[in-house]
C-alpha cells in the first residue's frame, strides 16, 4: 500500500469509530450542538490521555510515529474490539507494512485445493461451502453451495470474486432476505485482509473499482467495519426452497495459502436440512 493510501485508510477508520461512540457511553455530556455524531477529537484525546493536538494529526493521516502504548490507549478510547485493534496496528505501523509487502508479492496461485480441503468440502454434504483466498477469489465450494447460490462453475474463474458478485448477482441481493447484514460480514474480514496485505497494490484497485461501479459498496465500506470471523444467522428466501436459516462459520485455513472455509449449517428445529436436500435433488435431476 502506498504511503498516502495507508495513511487515507488509517485516518478514515479513526473517524468511522469516533462517529459510533455515543458520549453518554463514556461517561461524557450529550451537547446537543454537535456537529459531528459520536465524540469530538478533543474528548478522544483525553480519553486516551495523549494530546488533542497529537490526536488531530493522526486522525488527519499526517506521517507521524506513534507507539504501542499511544495506540493501545487510542484503542481502548475508541471501544476497539481485538479484531478492530490488530487493523488498527497493521495501518499505523509502517514496519509492518514493509513485512507484508514481501508476503504480498509471493505468488497466489491457489487454483488447486489439497486434497484434505477437497474431502472438506465432499463431507460437507449438507452444509454450503464456500473456500476463497485472500483476495475473496472462490477457489472452492461444494454442492450445496451452488445448489443454494447459484453455479459457480458457470462463471469464469477470474469474476468468481465473491464480493464482486454479492453486488453484482441478482441471485445473491434476491437470497438474503438482510442482504445489507449478509454483505457486511463478508466486508469485515474483506477489511482484514486489506490491512493486513498493506503492500498488495491490487486491493486498491479493487476498492476503487468497486466504489465507481456499485454506490452501495462504497457506502458499506466507509463503515469501516472489521472482523476476522463473524458469526451470524443468515435467512435465506430460495425461489425454489423457501425460507431457509443457515448459521454462517467463517474458518481460516492454516497454511501457505491463507485461504478460509464460508460454511453455512442448517439451523436446527427448523426444517432447512430437509429443505436443501430436497433442493439438492431437483438440482440433480435437472443436470
Amino acid at each position: 500500500m502506498k504511503e498516502k493510501t495507508r495513511l487515507e485508510a488509517l485516518s478514515a477508520f479513526l473517524k468511522a469509530k469516533r462517529a459510533e461512540i455515543k458520549p453518554e457511553s463514556m461517561g461524557l455530556p450529550s451537547v446537543s450542538r454537535r456537529r459531528t455524531p459520536g465524540l469530538r477529537r478533543e474528548e478522544v484525546a483525553q480519553l486516551a490521555g495523549i494530546s488533542t493536538t497529537w490526536y488531530t494529526w493522526l486522525e488527519q493521516g499526517r506521517d507521524i510515529k506513534v507507539s504501542s502504548t499511544v495506540l493501545d490507549c487510542i484503542s481502548t478510547a475508541l471501544q476497539l474490539n481485538n479484531d478492530e485493534k490488530d487493523y488498527l496496528y497493521d495501518l499505523a505501523f509502517e514496519t509492518k507494512t514493509k513485512n507484508k509487502t514481501e508476503i504480498a508479492d509471493v505468488k497466489n496461485d491457489q487454483s488447486e485445493l489439497s486434497p484434505s480441503l477437497k474431502r472438506i468440502l465432499a463431507e460437507l454434504t449438507y452444509c454450503p461451502t464456500i473456500i476463497t483466498d485472500r483476495h475473496c477469489h472462490i477457489v472452492g465450494w461444494n454442492p450445496a453451495a451452488a445448489s443454494v447460490f447459484l453455479d459457480f462453475e458457470q462463471i469464469p474463474s477470474q469474476q468468481r470474486n465473491l464480493i464482486r458478485l454479492l453486488f453484482d448477482r441478482k441471485e445473491f441481493k434476491s437470497l438474503a432476505v438482510n442482504w445489507e447484514q449478509f454483505v457486511k460480514g463478508f466486508l469485515a474480514i474483506f477489511r482484514t485482509y486489506y490491512g493486513h496485505y498493506l503492500g498488495d497494490e491490487w486491493y486498491n484497485q479493487f476498492i476503487k473499482g468497486m466504489s465507481n461501479s456499485y454506490s452501495e459498496f462504497q457506502d458499506l465500506w466507509q463503515e469501516s467495519q472489521v472482523s476476522k470471523a463473524p458469526k451470524m444467522i443468515i435467512e435465506f428466501r430460495h425461489a425454489k426452497a423457501g425460507k431457509m436459516l443457515f448459521n454462517l462459520t467463517s474458518l481460516q485455513v492454516q497454511g501457505d495459502m491463507d485461504l478460509r472455509c464460508s460454511i453455512y449449517t442448517p439451523v436446527e428445529e427448523t426444517d432447512t436440512e430437509n429443505k436443501l436436500k430436497r433442493l439438492m435433488n431437483r438440482v440433480s435431476v435437472e443436470n
